[in-house]
């Protein structure tokens, strides 16, 4: 594969530092937040080779590709560049084509912006392009026709920015949605209605520390997701609480929504017109979601503690090392089975996995890569022994 890095780099944000920008952004909540972060220096060692090994293939030209998206033609991606959830650095959109290796910059670098009436809220001004930081990002098609991409940005202000994506793959800019008193975002499905579902983390204003010790130490649910339409603006959703909201994902009649309780350790099923939660799946630390060719979702899983993913913000190069599963659940039995396990190089932490072409394509919230697995991993297992895969026992494909 291409490793030019020429391609990427007035894309890429500065290195990834988040513990010592947590630092910053948390000391404003007093000294337990120096007890919780003196552990960063310990953890699972940082990955910095970027050859292949046990059958998953890296491509070192990015910063920390969080999520991923397949664009409208399906022969590429469109990859959200995070930077963190303070909006401290700037991040980026770029398209990436496994074909062919390009790398295109879409937004800010590149992209333009044509607010259009009836795009999110009135008078909701475009991001400042050197402050522009994405998280989660949803791509779906209206029932006007439009091909839409909705963006979680913590640049600035927290915010939901709204893009078109022209024939041409280009980025419009077209509106924004502010987020309300409090609002702390993740990642969101666009709805064809063109209105949304977005992911509550807990309140902004909340001490951080102690919001995530009492999620991960007792039953506070702080989390939740928001319904947003231009009529009626944000509405919680009931019985989506959770102990850090994160992924989410929904059929496609929009009726049933999956949320991800990342200090929960559990994917929720809710049923949005009663209301109520039908079911859930117990799962590690599952961040985002996707959906297989064949109706499965696709959970990205952490198998690290609170230290070793402290840890991964001090990574000055590479990636972080922590071990990780990709989780297939059958949406309607709430049944899973585990597709991948990994440790060790050359990919760790990884938060989303999406099926496009020959291809199973891992994300990170902390490195510069994104890896490919084979997509032959999202076959059903010959047998029940065959259920948790892990790629360290395959031979390594073919690779041309």
């Amino acid at each position: 594969m291409n490793n030019d890095r020429s391609a990427a780099a007035m894309n890429r944000p500065a290195p990834v530092r988040a513990c010592n920008g947590m630092k910053r952004y948390l000391a404003l909540f007093g000294t337990l937040f120096a007890v919780a972060l003196s552990g960063c220096s310990g953890g699972s060692p940082a990955i910095t080779s970027c050859e292949p090994a046990a059958g998953l293939t890296p491509d070192c030209r990015f910063s920390n590709p969080e999520d991923l998206v397949a664009t409208p033609s399906g022969n590429a991606m469109i990859v959200s560049q995070y930077s963190d959830m303070a909006g401290s650095r700037a991040g980026s959109l770029v398209e990436f084509n496994p074909g062919t290796g390009a790398i295109k910059p879409l937004f800010p670098a590149a992209g333009t912006v044509s607010p259009i009436e009836g795009w999110g809220e009135l008078d909701c001004p475009p991001p400042e392009p050197k402050r522009f930081a994405p998280h989660g990002i949803d791509r779906a098609q209206l029932v006007t026709g439009e091909e839409v991409l909705y963006v979680v940005n913590h640049g600035g202000r927290e915010s939901i920015e709204m893009f078109e994506i022209a024939a041409s793959g280009e980025l419009v800019w077209r509106g924004c949605v502010m987020a309300p008193e409090d609002g702390f975002f993740n990642d969101l499905v666009v709805l064809r209605s063109g209105e949304f579902r977005v992911t509550q983390m807990y309140p902004k204003s909340a001490n951080a520390l102690w919001s995530f010790l009492r999620m991960q130490f007792s039953d506070y649910a702080p989390g939740f997701v928001y319904h947003w339409s231009p009529a009626f603006g944000f509405e919680r959703l009931s019985g989506s609480d959770a102990q850090f909201a994160n992924g989410v994902a929904q059929t496609a009649d929009e009726r049933m929504l999956f949320v991800n309780s990342y200090l929960g350790n559990e994917v929720i099923k809710v049923d949005v017109e009663t209301g109520k939660r039908v079911g859930s799946v117990p799962v590690e630390s599952p961040d985002n979601l996707s959906w297989s060719p064949t109706g499965e979702l696709l959970v990205a899983s952490h198998l690290a503690s609170v230290r070793d993913t402290l840890a991964c913000g001090e990574l000055e190069t590479g990636n972080c090392g922590f071990a990780f599963r990709i989780v297939a659940i059958d949406p309607e039995t709430l049944s899973q089975r585990t597709i991948l396990e990994h440790a060790g190089p050359p990919m760790g932490a990884a938060t989303v996995a999406l099926p496009l072409g020959d291809g199973l394509y891992l994300g990170t919230f902390a490195g510069d890569r994104i890896t490919r697995a084979p997509a032959t991993l999202l076959s059903p297992p010959a047998s029940a022994s065959d259920d948790a895969v892990t790629l360290q026992d395959k031979p390594s494909p073919h690779r041309s």
